[in-house]
């Protein structure tokens, strides 16, 4: 089985979105599993204290180093062999590829941040690896998370009804994917490309290469499949 471990300071947050379509019927299904962490659970004091002042100064509260450490290792044993993740804006960028990459292993351990952050020591400490999904910012790491446990769930054996749906999409091959087009043959004067009802599946499949490179080189010439030299 597939487990997520998430630390947060709101665990009523999930599953949330995760409890609907594909990943709860999976969650339901024991496809995966999911279990919430109150980091707070090792706060300090009579109130729990999980944050402090920044050192040297500064706006805002951090979450403390012996805190989260209490946290992390609470929840994962030393020969776990799940990544530790925290995410973070300026952490490497999620894509297809590292979705694959966690998906295809025994799960994650996730780390939600809030207020400014939490100490770097702990980073360093417990070996976290940071993850942003996009350059903005967020109230805290648990949607961000949720994001992340979405795209590899419906990645995992059993998840998705046809295996086919996986390997065609966007950022699979390099390339944003093709137009999709059913029923009605017609609508308010706009028809389904002649090609696409030919039967010629050998025609359909160029067609559909050709229009992912198109769409790929006018929205993302950023991604790198996208300056391959082939045919439009």
């Amino acid at each position: 089985m597939w487990r997520a471990d998430i630390l947060t300071l709101y665990p009523e947050m999930f599953p949330g979105p995760l409890g609907a379509s594909l990943s709860g019927d999976a969650l339901a299904r024991g496809l995966w599993s999911l279990t919430t962490h109150q980091i707070r659970d090792h706060g300090r004091g009579r109130h729990r204290a999980v944050d402090d002042t920044p050192a040297g100064g500064g706006p805002g509260m951090v979450i403390r180093a012996d805190v989260l450490g209490e946290a992390l290792d609470a929840v994962s044993v030393a020969d776990d062999p799940r990544p530790r993740l925290y995410m973070s804006p300026r952490g490497r960028r999620l894509d297809q590829g590292l979705v694959r990459e966690l998906a295809d292993g025994p799960g994650a351990i996730m780390l939600c941040g809030r207020f400014e952050g939490i100490d770097e020591r702990v980073i360093a400490g417990r070996d976290l690896i940071e993850v942003s999904i996009g350059d903005y910012v967020l109230s805290g790491g648990e949607l961000a998370a949720m994001v992340m446990l979405d795209a590899c769930v419906r990645l995992l054996p059993g998840v998705m009804g046809a295996s086919a749906s996986g390997e065609e999409e966007s950022f699979e091959s390099g390339l944003l994917e093709y137009p999709h087009y059913t029923r009605p043959r017609e609508w308010e004067g706009r028809a389904i490309p002649d090609i696409l009802l030919s039967g010629d599946h050998g025609a359909i499949a160029r067609w559909r290469r050709e229009q992912a490179l198109r769409i790929t080189r006018e929205r993302r010439p950023d991604l790198r499949a996208a300056s391959d030299d082939q045919p439009e």
